[in-house]
């Protein structure tokens, strides 16, 4: 691992894989990610153990490996991603991930193999490389923060023992935002916090080592939690992300003098809302879950009914919803010709992840088959094909629409789905369910202003 970790031998080959990982991944399959204060990831050499919590399989990996632009960082995560099939172990351990094995999840007899992972990624960090882990021990598929192991402390600290103390070792930590989980054209968020420096714990760990990694793992507990949006409160978890998702968190986010179409405000405002509804709830818990239950019944019966909340405040027109049928008409040739390679870009993934039982493999999937097999097999495929039955130009021109082929299909599927919900939503205007939701919506963000004041 070692020859991994430094920056002076990171390979040519290494650097340009990286290159086309993060275009697929910056600019195809998210719309928009943001980097923050990266400005407090310490200069190449210094030791370094990235702690982050885990929303998104390998997405939260990719997304420290693409902001930390300088070095190679090698990521220890969960081992059951590299069972999922050899072409994702390959894909995984080429771009600088390594497997830790857990008692709950893969048994005893595989604690073993950890051995060899954390002992040169200990020795990688007292050289002074970058190494990032994710304490929880298995990603969420929501906004909390799970439980932390004490793994990612004692590495850091038999780390500074192999080297007798005398290299100072740092721990970064850090959290992953989403806009959506799963899709395409969504938006992610790093963000690091301050580091924490291990050398005033040295002589505490020397004689009493369990306290010094409780003391610390509190203090990178307490910055995570602090930079994330942690809804704690499991049993109304669904409803709290509705009225954070809905137009109620777009309203609150601009009354907090937040722009809600950037991922970093809106992430301080719902942790605000999500605050106030917590506090509010420890005051008046029967009111507060009333709320909740409210919450449920409309958001609950607009996703039944197939509409969009935005057609509680301005029902689409027939006229508009015709043009869009018009548009969708007229480029439907252009759909047809991006199939290819669309359809095995989003099928094939969609394939794996509905067979996975944990449905946050959904863009693990997507990101790695496309990167290591979809895209250079079909991308040759087109290629020479091409090249044969038109021209050298042609064929390296069709390869190159294929992003772009990729992304218009997508947003084909979703103009179409748009009309659907308008027809959903001029239907139920008709039969007067929605005057009714927008009647239950009003009185429910009457009750959420009263309660969050």
């Amino acid at each position: 691992i070692s020859w991994i970790m430094s920056k002076a031998k990171v390979p040519a080959l290494y650097s340009g894989f990286k290159s086309y990982v993060r275009f697929l991944t910056e600019k195809i399959y998210y719309r928009k990610v943001y980097y923050l204060n990266t400005e407090n990831v310490p200069e190449d050499g210094t030791p370094l153990l990235v702690v982050s919590d885990h929303q998104n399989s390998l997405n939260d990996a990719l997304g420290i490996l693409m902001s930390i632009r300088d070095r190679v960082v090698h990521v220890i995560v969960r081992a059951d991603v590299f069972a999922l099939s050899p072409i994702a172990d390959k894909f995984l351990r080429s771009i600088g991930l390594l497997p830790a094995f857990r008692l709950n999840w893969e048994g005893e007899a595989a604690l073993k193999n950890n051995g060899a992972t954390f002992r040169d990624s200990e020795k990688s960090l007292l050289d002074g490389s970058t190494v990032a882990i994710y304490p929880e021990a298995g990603h969420q598929d929501r906004h909390w923060l799970g439980t932390f192991s004490y793994g990612y402390t004692k590495m850091a600290f038999e780390a500074a023992e192999m080297g007798n103390f005398e290299k100072e070792i740092f721990i970064l930590p850090s959290c992953n935002h989403y806009s959506e989980y799963a899709g395409l054209r969504n938006e992610m968020l790093i963000k690091y916090g301050t580091p924490i420096s291990l050398k005033p714990y040295y002589e505490l760990y020397k004689t009493k080592p369990r306290t010094a990694q409780r003391e610390v793992n509190t203090l990178v507990r307490e910055q995570i939690n602090s930079l994330m949006l942690n809804i704690q409160d499991a049993e109304n978890y669904d409803a709290i992300d509705a009225i954070r998702q809905g137009e109620y968190g777009i309203i609150y986010a601009k009354n907090q003098n937040m722009d809600p179409t950037q991922l970093p405000q809106k992430l301080v405002a719902d942790k605000k809302l999500v605050a106030a509804l917590d506090a509010a709830k420890e005051s008046n818990p029967s009111m507060v879950q009333s709320v909740y239950e409210s919450a449920r019944a409309v958001y609950g019966e607009l996703k039944k009914k197939g509409i969009d909340e935005s057609a509680l405040t301005q029902t689409p027109g027939v006229g508009n919803l015709l043009v869009q049928i018009a548009v969708v008409a007229f480029l439907f040739p252009l759909a047809v010709f991006s199939l290819w390679p669309a359809l095995p870009a989003w099928f094939i993934p969609k394939y794996f992840s509905d067979k996975a039982e944990d449905k946050m493999f959904h863009g693990t999937f997507l990101i790695a088959l496309n990167a290591l097999l979809i895209f250079p097999v079909c991308g040759l495929l087109t290629f020479f094909v091409t090249w044969v039955k038109t021209s050298l130009l042609a064929g390296l021109i069709y390869v190159a629409l294929f992003p772009a082929l990729c992304l218009f299909e997508w947003a084909y599927v979703g103009w179409i789905k748009d009309i659907i919900h308008g027809f959903n939503a001029i239907r139920a205007e008709k039969s007067g369910v929605l005057g009714r939701l927008r009647d239950s919506r009003k009185q429910l963000f009457r009750d959420i202003d009263n309660i969050v004041k």
